[in-house]
């Protein structure tokens, strides 16, 4: 439809124009379009235009938020002005789960009053969505995040001590909420809990000295945290905390604890295995690498009924190198690529049960590797300029030191550097295998060994926890502020592993597509409003496989002073 115009010649010779209502249409007997007049508004005087102007103004409210319609003079009657924007769908998704696991509940039962309920359990809201979304420190999550880049107006109201606060009570309450959440998340999430995988890895700090004297609040007691050690990302000249980490065989964090950066992986065993057994698993098999395994971890891990799979170390000269790896058997396959035999060393009850896996492919990979490191190795001897009697020279010491060659060298009565065919050898008698012991008699061979293979969950959980999440560097020195900032990375963690389980996609990928998500505030008709973009067919799907309820259009409304100046302008 279209307005048509018509003029016609009177008979003193003026004209007249006329305005119509018409649309064409097709006429099948004639072949072609003819117009057709659906209403005719009469002649074109001011008052038949300025009707035809408020009919148009009424037909683009009515189709269109934009707010096109004009005045007599052609003026804007309404314009719409956009102010700003926010991302929104992280937030709202990682919200949803949170409110979906009772979280907020949960502190909120812990807060010594109403008021403190709602600002801590915001304050710890807010910095968990931070660290799953964009990891800063908690200065740019308050002064930054929360204000200009998402839209959270329950959080804007907060103060930065506001956060602190919050990470103290948590610390406080820490082992009553972590119990709350891991069954409120096996519950909802249909969760395995019969096996446990428990690692740990190390942090460093940016600092030159260590802690020296031990740190107290309230009743409570923390040991001086952070202190050089054996680390695992090869910082051994920066003080360093030991983080130990439990998760399920989905990947879903159980709980985290926190050791001094002293502490050896073997003496963290005890505390572990006391306190997930006073939470009453039910059946719960202890899962651990080489680290954890030593005679009193496995007593320890025993006691009550309990069961363990550990990683066994292969040393030249033990238990496991002569009487397990060497003994005759044959390999059943389980896939592809792993094969096992059982192995049971000593007799009655003090007999230990063993498992050799073997993995053809990664014995190919490192008989490779070993390949090129000699290949490396005699074009390293023949550079140096060794003589009988001598000092060694300083690359020679390095090259004795070296984890790379020291381990196939051997020295020579004379002084002289030499390859070991015998340590090549030995070397080569442990490729793509590795032992594993277990006191559970009612898993197979075949169970122990892929259920070790999960234990790459903590793996993949550390990388999450280092790369994605930045749980370093802290920016805290206080030892239970510490404790709270991986606390509440485990948190977001936690909240990833959901949605990744329910996506079926990185959390990466999921946060990009959330990303189109946002809410903008724009003004219009002498009102402010906060607004949900239209989602998206893909990003509506998404949150569907979530399980996450589609976001609110209208977030607010706001009446502008000076909507009756704006409406004269």
């Amino acid at each position: 439809m279209y307005l048509r115009t018509t003029s016609r010649r009177r008979k003193d010779g003026s004209s007249v124009t006329y305005f119509q209502l018409a649309e064409n249409e097709w006429d099948a007997e004639q072949g072609r379009s003819v117009t057709r007049i659906i209403h005719n508004f009469g002649r074109a005087e001011p008052d038949t235009v300025e009707s035809l102007r408020r009919l148009a103004g009424s037909i683009l409210r009515g189709i269109d938020e934009s707010g096109l319609a004009t005045d007599k003079d052609g003026k804007p009657l309404a314009s719409l002005k956009l102010n700003d924007a926010w991302r929104f769908g992280g937030v709202w998704v990682l919200e949803q789960i949170w409110k979906q696991l009772g979280i907020d509940k949960v502190l909120q039962q812990h807060a010594r009053s109403l008021e403190s309920a709602q600002v801590f359990e915001r304050a710890i809201f807010t910095m968990v969505a931070n660290r799953a979304l964009q990891p800063y420190s908690k200065l740019y999550c308050w002064q930054q995040w929360i204000k200009n880049e998402v839209y959270l107006p329950s959080s804007t109201e907060l103060s930065l001590h506001h956060l602190y606060l919050a990470m103290d009570f948590l610390e406080e309450h820490k082992t009553k909420v972590e119990e709350a959440i891991f069954f409120a998340m096996a519950d909802l999430m249909n969760a395995d809990v019969d096996l446990i995988f428990y690692d740990t890895t190390s942090l460093h700090f940016e600092v030159d000295t260590e802690d020296v004297a031990d740190a107290h609040r309230g009743d409570k007691h923390y040991e001086a945290a952070r202190k050089r050690g054996h680390s695992k990302n090869g910082r051994t000249d920066a003080p360093q905390i030991v983080v130990g980490l439990a998760v399920t065989r989905e990947g879903l964090p159980v709980r985290s604890w926190v050791f001094p950066g002293n502490t050896g992986d073997v003496t963290t065993v005890e505390r572990v295995k006391k306190e997930l057994s006073g939470w009453r698993l039910g059946r719960c098999v202890f899962v651990g690498d080489a680290g954890m395994n030593s005679e009193e971890n496995r007593r320890k891990l025993a006691l009550g009924g309990g069961k363990y799979i550990l990683a066994s170390r292969m040393k030249s000269g033990d238990e496991v190198t002569t009487d397990v790896v060497t003994r005759a058997g044959r390999y059943r396959n389980v896939a592809d690529n792993l094969r096992v035999k059982e192995v049971f060393v000593g007799d009655g009850e003090r007999r230990r049960r063993y498992v050799v896996c073997h993995n053809p492919d990664e014995e190919k990979r490192q008989h490779l590797h070993r390949e090129q490191v000699l290949v490396d190795l005699e074009a390293e001897l023949a550079s140096l300029k060794q003589q009988r009697g001598a000092r060694h020279s300083k690359r020679a010491c390095e090259l004795r030191t070296s984890g790379r060659f020291g381990r196939y060298l051997r020295e020579t009565r004379g002084g002289l550097l030499r390859i070991d065919r015998a340590a090549v050898k030995d070397a080569a008698r442990y490729d793509g295998k590795w032992v594993i012991t277990s006191n559970d008699d009612t898993l197979t061979a075949e169970d122990l060994a892929l259920g070790y293979k999960q234990l790459m969950r903590v793996e993949e959980c550390w990388r999450d926890l280092k790369s994605g999440l930045r749980m370093r560097p802290v920016y805290h020195w206080r030892s239970w502020r510490i404790h709270a900032h991986v606390t509440l990375t485990v948190f977001a963690l936690l909240l990833e592993r959901i949605a990744e389980i329910r996506g079926g996609d990185t959390w990466r990928n999921l946060r990009a597509e959330l990303e189109a998500i946002k809410v903008i505030e724009y003004e219009h008709a002498g009102t402010r409003v906060w607004q949900t973009t239209e989602l998206k067919p893909a990003t509506a799907a998404l949150l569907k496989r979530l399980q996450i309820p589609n976001p609110q259009k209208i977030h607010g409304l706001e009446p502008l002073e000076d909507a009756g100046q704006q409406a004269e302008s």
